[in-house]
Formats: structure tokens, C-alpha cells, sequence
């Protein structure tokens, strides 16, 4: 597991246990943020994961119960990736001897491009931690989860975990050290989201990619990453608007995404800032200003899905800038 910029060395002391059970939600999120591939992401407040962890006399991290998966995912704990977090969290902190179960309860549609597999290594890794009295803060917990993820993809990148464990939009300079920052949030910025009701695996997302970029779209992508970020932290959305663009690899996924081009057209002449693909796709979302824009500029895109067809779920959301947390 990489080095995680700033995470204690050595397991931080236990305090008193006082919880038998807890229940986290885990928010979907938007990663890549059009110009930021791999290093920006932004959580939402739906759909998400929940995750509930208690313990039991049985030694050792067992999955008790998974509903909302159509039977798809493992039970083992080693397979699975909020198992994967949680071993990984309890080995680190020499509990592996301690009785824990989990369920999980999947809430968002796999291989959709909200952070899936995300939702469930955060939950997973945030659950346990609070079960067991907090030893670790929340950005102590980032490589659990990403080991979690990572089980799920082959892919070692924060930027569905990042904005899914700590809230908000995050950036991340280096996904190997784990060396991440929030970023401040515009008080009207609000983001449509549209899932259209196809699956897009995100080794065949990655796949189509290509192992080189020209120097000008380097150039030119680097450009509206900074420019977006720049954005962010004077709240001018003349300057979000301007740097919403994917030069790298939003022309080569969005033929995965039927009427791609045609959703776009309609979110920005409905008053988007900018539109892209959310992580590896299938949903799409729009940049707003205001939650009157961002509802009109999601069911625009929703149109175009359903005018040909295509059963789609639209979410309308403020950035959620708080994360995972407990909700009973």
C-alpha cells in the first residue's frame, strides 16, 4: 500500500467502546471533474452506499448480509471491497482478532460512474473505525479505502474515494503518496447528475485511453484544470464555465454514452457551466449556479435519454461537503 501523506506511523491508542452497532451512508461521486482525470473529484448528497458494522463473539470480519446487488457480490470479506477496507483497518491496528460483521447495502447502480465500488470501501472503512471508538480521524482512513476500491478495479486513484470520505471537491496531487486537498466550494454551485441505464465497466472506460497525449492537449487540459481550480476558490463561474472541458478523454469515451453529444447540447443551452462525463461514465452531470438552473439543466439531459428510450435516474445536488458519516 503507498505511503499516505501526513497518516500517523503507528496506530494511534484505542479509546473505550461504547457502540454495538452503526450505520454510515457513503455518497455517491463525480470524479474527474471534465479537466482534472484522476486527480479531481466532488461528492453528492444521493444516491450512496450504506454500510452497518457490529460486533459479534466470533472472532474475526465476516459479511453477515449484501442487498441491492442482484447477487453479484461476494460475501467473503477478502473478496469484497468493503471487507477489503475493513481487514485492512483492523490488521493495521492489530484487531484482527476482534468479532466484527458487516451488511451492506448497495444503493446506487454498479458500473454507473458515481464511485460504486468507492461508496462501499469508504463505508466499509469509516463503519468499522467508529465501531471500534475512532482511533483514526477520517483522512487517516484514505488508504483503507483505496486498498478497498482498488480490490474492485486494479486502479489506484483518490478521486472518487477522496470527495466520497471527506465531502466536498477534492484535488489530488499525487494518488501514490495519497497527497490530497479540498478545495473551497462556491456557495451556489449545484451539479445535475443523469445516469442512463447502461453499464460501462471502468477497465473498458481506462482501456480505450490512449498510453500517450499530444503536448498541445496537455497543454490545453492542464490549462482548464488550473483555471477551474482557480475558479473554485474566487467563485467566479465565468472561470468554472470556461475550464469545464476534457480534451483527453471525454472525445474517446463518450461513444460509449448514446446521444452523448446531443445531452451536452441540451445542458448547455439550458444554462450548464459545463458538462462531462462522470468518472468512467455512464451518468454525465452539469456545472450549475443555483439549484433553479441545475434542476432545468438535468431534466434537459434527462429528455434525451428518454426520447430514444433510455430509462435514466437524474439526481440535483449542492456539493455535499460532508462525506461519509453515521446515520444511525
Amino acid at each position: 500500500m503507498p505511503a499516505f501523506a501526513g497518516s500517523a506511523t503507528a496506530p494511534p491508542e484505542m479509546t473505550t467502546e461504547t457502540l454495538k452497532e452503526v450505520r454510515v451512508f457513503a455518497p455517491a461521486t463525480v470524479a474527474n471533474v471534465a479537466c482534472g482525470y484522476d486527480v479531481l473529484g466532488f461528492a453528492i448528497d444521493a444516491p450512496g452506499d450504506e454500510v452497518v458494522a457490529r460486533h459479534t463473539d466470533e472472532p474475526g470480519l465476516r459479511i453477515a448480509k449484501i442487498t441491492g446487488d442482484g447477487g453479484k457480490l461476494p460475501l467473503e470479506a477478502e473478496k469484497n471491497t468493503a471487507g477489503v477496507a475493513a481487514y485492512d483497518l483492523l490488521k493495521h491496528l492489530g484487531m484482527l482478532d476482534l468479532g466484527i460483521e458487516l451488511e451492506i447495502h448497495k444503493k446506487m447502480p454498479f458500473g454507473s460512474g458515481l464511485g460504486s465500488s468507492a461508496a462501499s470501501a469508504v463505508a466499509g472503512a469509516y463503519a468499522v473505525n467508529k465501531l471500534i471508538g475512532e482511533p483514526l480521524t477520517k483522512k487517516q482512513l484514505l488508504p483503507f479505502a483505496m486498498a478497498g476500491e482498488a480490490s474492485a478495479d486494479g486502479a489506484w486513484h483518490a478521486d472518487n474515494v477522496g470527495p466520497c470520505l471527506l465531502g466536498g471537491i477534492v484535488f489530488i496531487r499525487d494518488n501514490q503518496e495519497l497527497d490530497i486537498a479540498q478545495l473551497p466550494v462556491p456557495k451556489d454551485l449545484w451539479a445535475a447528475v443523469v445516469h442512463p441505464d447502461i453499464e460501462i465497466l471502468t477497465k473498458v472506460a481506462r482501456g480505450i485511453l490512449p498510453a500517450e497525449v499530444p503536448l498541445a492537449n496537455v497543454t490545453q487540459q492542464i490549462g482548464n484544470l488550473g483555471g477551474l481550480i482557480c475558479g473554485l476558490i474566487q467563485e467566479d463561474y465565468g472561470m468554472i464555465s470556461r475550464s469545464v472541458h476534457d480534451v483527453i478523454a471525454e472525445p474517446r469515451r463518450q461513444k460509449l454514452i448514446p446521444e452523448f453529444y446531443q445531452a451536452k447540447r441540451s445542458a448547455m443551452a439550458a444554462g450548464a457551466l459545463g458538462f462531462s462525463i462522470s468518472g468512467a461514465g455512464p451518468s454525465v452531470f452539469g456545472l450549475c449556479e443555483g439549484e433553479e438552473s441545475a434542476q432545468k439543466v438535468g431534466e434537459a439531459i434527462a429528455e434525451v435519454f428518454s426520447k430514444v428510450d433510455l430509462g435514466n435516474q437524474l439526481y440535483v445536488s449542492r456539493v455535499n461537503q460532508t462525506g461519509v458519516t453515521v446515520i444511525g
